[in-house]
């Protein structure tokens, strides 16, 4: 068997950088002359909490070139999940993995920053309806949804599908590092879940946790041990392709007026198709670089003590999909591009050559982006110019007035995230 053992998989909607040190480095190889068959065996506990303050533009009196954010919300994720995975040796160096997470908790809630309020908040003093019209002759007096709010979701999670080959491993030839290329497919298997329902009762039904979106993350990994340490690296990039049956907000064309599109009507029209209107997932591009300390290690029994330490970053693209905001307001955002930057400790502890269990924590800080960023429309009519009058071919259905122009769009800032990771792998 190979002496170093991983110990859990870790499965994210998101995070794609998330494996532990072993991980990065480890390959289950078969038909070895003294390994007939390598299986892991990984189970896990992962908790993640995002926490961000939400503000909004606002015009400035009397300066219509001055946009400040003002201060709405606190913004906290939660997810709770049990992460499952199997993997075994196709061929010598050659891998085959298969990941389930169970999504107990996917939760969020909204509520107030320091000083806002029902009165002076302008989530719950909106003045215009979807549409860019002002929402009564009584004034602003509308609300974009209910402050404080709390949403429910939970479910079997996207599936994981990987192939990894080993080109060059350091337990069979010492005078050169492990080096490992891979693909990671995530298939779209998980219930869809619907931005528009209202999953704000603790005591009904939980929203779904799907996105029926294909994911290819391809990755390559480097590791050499030298002496007490091993440092590592991994790079990876992941493509979205949109699935059958993937979410569009013109879904929602179909509801009473004022609804949540400035231009419903303009929906499955040229340009405006379903797949113009629909997910567009972001790419994601992700480093990782750490060492693995062993203080601690005994190769008769198979015992071994390791402490890992890592720098993270993760640069997530441009797209329309489920953010912080998506829940409250029900439907997809568009999101501006941002960064994850952070690190992670964990301890290895394994207690046999079959057993390996492993604890970590990872901080990251998300930087500062804009959550309602949709286009206002297409230049059709090669003007140069949209035409944003009512009922214009050229304006974006989904578009809307309240919160996607300029001066009324909401922005994520001071946001971090907090993981914690428990979990155990079987080595047969």
């Amino acid at each position: 068997m190979h002496r170093f053992r991983a110990v859990i998989a870790a499965l994210t909607l998101g995070v794609p950088f998330a494996a532990s040190a072993a991980e990065i480095t480890r390959i289950a190889s078969s038909f070895e002359d003294d390994d007939p068959f390598d299986l892991f065996l990984d189970v896990g506990f992962e908790r993640s909490q995002t926490r961000a303050k939400i503000v909004r533009e606002q015009l400035s009196d009397g300066d219509a070139t001055s946009v400040p954010d003002v201060n709405e919300l606190w913004y906290k994720g939660v997810d709770a999940r049990l992460n499952l995975a199997v993997a075994f040796g196709l061929w010598k160096d050659l891998e085959f993995s298969f990941k389930l997470p169970i999504v107990f908790q996917q939760n969020e809630t909204w509520d107030f920053v320091s000083g806002t309020t029902q009165g002076n908040s302008t989530i719950t003093n909106s003045c215009y309806n979807a549409d860019g019209s002002p929402y009564s002759a009584e004034g602003c007096k509308g609300r974009l949804f209910q402050v404080p709010q709390e949403s429910y979701r939970g479910g079997l999670g996207n599936v994981h599908f990987g192939l990894a080959y080993a080109f060059f491993n350091q337990e069979k030839d010492d005078t050169k590092p492990t080096w490992i290329v891979g693909i990671d497919y995530e298939a779209p298997t998980a219930k869809q879940r619907d931005p528009s329902l209202d999953n704000t009762d603790p005591d009904g039904d939980r929203g779904n946790v799907g996105d029926r979106v294909h994911k290819y993350q391809l990755y390559t990994s480097f590791s050499r041990k030298m002496g007490v340490a091993e440092p590592y690296f991994k790079a990876s990039y992941t493509i979205p392709v949109r699935g059958p049956g993937a979410y569009s907000n013109c879904d929602q064309s179909g509801a009473p007026s004022p609804g949540n599109l400035g231009a419903p009507y303009n929906c499955y029209k040229e340009p405006w198709t379903r797949q113009e209107t629909g997910i567009q997932a972001p790419t994601q591009t992700a480093l990782t670089f750490g060492m693995e300390l062993v203080p601690f290690e005994n190769a008769a029994r198979s015992q071994k003590l390791a402490l890992d330490l890592r720098l993270l970053g993760n640069y997530v693209g441009r797209g329309r999909y489920y953010n912080e905001m998506t829940s409250a307001l029900r439907k997809l955002l568009t999101s501006e591009d941002y960064l994850q930057v952070g690190g992670q400790v964990g301890v290895t502890a394994r207690a046999a050559q079959a057993f390996t269990i492993r604890a970590s924590g990872k901080f990251l800080y998300n930087t500062d982006h804009l959550l309602t960023t949709e286009a206002i429309g297409q230049d059709l009519n090669g003007d140069g110019t949209v035409d944003t009058a009512p009922g214009s071919d050229e304006l974006n259905p989904t578009f809307d007035w309240r919160y996607d122009l300029v001066s009324r769009r909401f922005r994520a800032i001071q946001s971090t995230t907090f993981r914690f990771d428990l979990g155990a792998t079987f080595s047969f």
